[in-house]
C-alpha cells in the first residue's frame, strides 16, 4: 500500500474548524494522491502561501507538511470581509513501506505543492527468470 487511507488528525482538524472558526486553528490541506509509473504523486492545494513558509519532514514513514498564510491586511486596517483562511495549515500522511522517502522531490507552483515520491526499488515488480534444469534420462 502506498498511502495509509486513515488520517486520525483529519477529524480533529474539522472539529477545530467548527469550534474555533477558520484560521484560528490548524487547517487541513485538500490533496490528491496517485501512482504514475514508478512515482507516487501528491498535490496539496495551498494557494497564497510563501514557499519559504512551507516545511516538509519525514520521520518513520510519516510525512508532515506545514505552511502559514498571513493576512495581507495591515494590523490597523478596518477589515470589511475576511473569507480567505489564514493561519497555520498542516497535513500528516502515513506513507507505506514501499515508498523511497529518502528521495522525495517537492515543487510549488500556482498555489499547488507537488511531492513526487519514488517507489522503492525493492517494491517494484520484477520478472523472475526460470532457469532450465538438466534432464536426466532414466533408463531401465
Amino acid at each position: 500500500m502506498m498511502l495509509m487511507r486513515t488520517d486520525p488528525f483529519r477529524e480533529f482538524d474539522r472539529l477545530a474548524q467548527q469550534v474555533f472558526g477558520p484560521g484560528t486553528s490548524t487547517s487541513a490541506m485538500p490533496m490528491d494522491a496517485y501512482r504514475a509509473g514508478d512515482d507516487f504523486i501528491v498535490h496539496f492545494d495551498i494557494p497564497g502561501i510563501d514557499p519559504e513558509s512551507i516545511e516538509l519532514d519525514v520521520e518513520r514513514n510519516v510525512l508532515n507538511v506545514r505552511a502559514e498564510r498571513r493576512s495581507p491586511a495591515p494590523e490597523d486596517a478596518d477589515v470589511v470581509v475576511s473569507e480567505r483562511p489564514t493561519g497555520h495549515f498542516s497535513r500528516q500522511l502515513f506513507l507505506g513501506e514501499t515508498l523511497d522517502t529518502e528521495r522525495i522531490d517537492a515543487t510549488y507552483d500556482a498555489g499547488v505543492l507537488t511531492l513526487r515520491i519514488p517507489v522503492a526499488e525493492a517494491a517494484k515488480p520484477r520478472r523472475i527468470q526460470i532457469a532450465g534444469g538438466d534432464r536426466k534420462q532414466i533408463t531401465g
